[in-house]
């Protein structure tokens, strides 16, 4: 019976994906990756982009599943000259397919967060977090994107890491990272980048950069590394703004890199955007790949390039227009920029104690998640997945003794120069999550020798790519702000809500798949 069961639901999966792919037809040309660059075809390619989640987490919609939004805003990318949007949080239950095809009819790409507010690594506890509920909405989401060809990549995590006692969580994102890629190899899509949006801490900057790009298992390495990054304000240099010295700290990064955000509003009137000339000029092209303003829509930070009104309008702001000239008079560097294709992958950053706390030995990944690599993720639960409570003991899965080769494969230690401590490395997960739950014990906050401070923070009309709804640290605008939406119903602790699917509705599929063979 389990081996009809499991070729049943393989069946039902390579259904599921042929008819998802009949139904995504965008055709722009795939991304790809050379170096430490990103590439259409033989040309060098530079995002200029946005972040684009109206209503940010006190409004959480998804403006990807709204096709008279979508057909509204596409307008207004277009009037502005850019060519990717950044999008922090969907519901992977809806249908994209309308909103994407007219995203690829205007050659717009799509970088895309693959957490909810209540489904993402939790700071406070990361271990618990990372189970196979939240891998499922994960993979979910995978499944319901993967085949939009002008899917630019995913992020694993947005500003898990956004101080300097919470580096422990890195541990969980770099599981994720390895998990995601591996399911996408495993359900044979293309080769789509997963990445991680890092806050700008100047104490762990280069250690997170480092940890996320170091190592020998390929599938634990990000493929793109992305910064919310705030330093240039108003009429400021490649100097002054401290640009120059993060192109000295980068240098010879081996992946893509780009400014995930952008755009300080610390400023007396609109931003003049002219950090713009030097992001996309020589200066720098060695090693970014250009980057996204924060944000699209006018939310209570005042961060946004148009208002949405109350009848469904957009009124285009000062801020849109100063972005729009500066992104028209200023071209890309001819050529390939001077990017790299030579570069070394990074070496492992050292543990210590109190300042980076993330193990190189990395957290098995819950064995009842490995149903999904040969069946798909299942139905996806949208927005209403509340995963973050959903752990529990994995070592008494029954699957565990069939499923060895499979979790201990995505489990390879990251090979490293590091010299943890021998309890830390010997443990795996346990210890990694025992460093970070004690220096997630305080309340996080952004630090007052950050400049600026609201480079070092999650915003508060951010989605829940941010993660634990429970944590609370400043906002871009100076106010408290919620890493994430309020959390919805909890879901069940119990192995059952992990499973791809329940008793009653496998023999509806093995039914269903039985009828369609004969």
């Amino acid at each position: 019976m389990r081996g009809l069961l499991t070729t049943a639901l393989a069946a039902l999966g390579s259904l599921s994906t042929f008819v998802k792919a009949e139904s995504s037809n965008s055709t722009l040309e795939p991304i790809t990756i050379k170096g430490n660059a990103f590439f259409t075809g033989d040309s060098r390619f530079y995002i200029r982009g946005v972040d684009y989640q109206p209503g940010g987490s006190s409004n959480l919609t998804d403006p990807l599943a709204d096709t008279d939004a979508c057909k509204r805003d596409i307008a207004a990318f277009q009037d502005l000259g850019i060519n990717t949007i950044r999008v922090y949080t969907v519901d992977n239950s809806e249908d994209h397919t309308e909103c994407m095809n007219m995203l690829a009819d205007a050659g717009i790409y799509l970088i895309l967060d693959v957490n909810t507010p209540d489904s993402s690594i939790s700071r406070f506890d990361p271990r618990c977090s990372y189970n196979a509920d939240y891998l499922q909405n994960v993979f979910a989401t995978i499944d319901a994107f993967a085949d939009y060809s002008n899917v630019l990549g995913f992020f694993a995590g947005n500003e898990v890491v956004n101080s300097v006692n919470t580096t422990g969580t890195a541990t969980y994102v770099k599981a994720v990272v390895r998990d995601m890629k591996k399911y996408i190899k495993a359900r044979n899509y293309r080769k789509i980048p997963v990445g991680y949006s890092a806050a700008d801490i100047t104490s762990n900057r280069q250690l997170i950069a480092n940890y996320l790009n170091c190592g020998d298992d390929e599938d634990s390495r990000i493929d793109m590394f992305g910064i919310n990054d705030y330093s240039w304000c108003g009429p400021s240099s490649f100097v002054v703004s401290g640009y120059a010295d993060k192109m000295k700290l980068y240098k010879g990064y081996s992946v893509p890199m780009f400014l995930s955000e952008f755009g300080c509003n610390e400023v007396k009137t609109s931003r003049p955007f002219t950090e713009i000339e030097a992001i996309y000029s020589t200066q720098m092209s060695s090693v970014f790949s250009g980057g996204l303003v924060y944000e699209y829509s006018q939310e209570a930070n005042k961060y946004g390039l148009v208002q949405i009104n109350d009848d469904g309008t957009v009124t285009k702001l000062e801020d849109f227009t100063n972005l729009k000239n500066e992104y028209k008079k200023v071209s890309n560097p001819q050529g390939d920029g001077g990017y790299s294709d030579s570069n070394d992958i990074s070496t492992c950053p050292d543990y210590q104690k109190g300042t980076w706390e993330a193990n190189n030995t990395l957290p098995a990944m819950p064995s009842a998640a490995s149903a999904y690599f040969s069946s798909g993720a299942g139905e996806p639960l949208g927005t209403n997945a509340s995963t973050e409570n959903s752990c529990y003991d994995d070592e008494d899965d029954e699957d565990d003794e069939d499923d060895e080769d499979t979790t201990s494969s995505s489990s390879a230690s990251a090979s490293s120069t590091s010299s943890a401590p021998s309890s830390e490395a010997s443990s795996s997960s346990d210890s990694a999550s025992a460093t970070s739950s004690e220096a997630s014990s305080s309340t996080v906050e952004s630090s007052s020798s950050e400049a600026p401070t609201s480079s070092t923070i999650t915003s508060e009309s951010k989605s829940s790519s941010m993660v634990s709804s429970t944590l609370t640290t400043k906002g871009k605008n100076g106010k408290d702000a919620s890493g994430s939406a309020g959390s919805s119903s909890s879901s069940s602790n119990s192995k059952g809500a992990a499973n791809a699917v329940q008793v009653p509705l496998v023999f509806e599929m093995i039914s269903y798949v039985i009828n369609m063979l004969l």
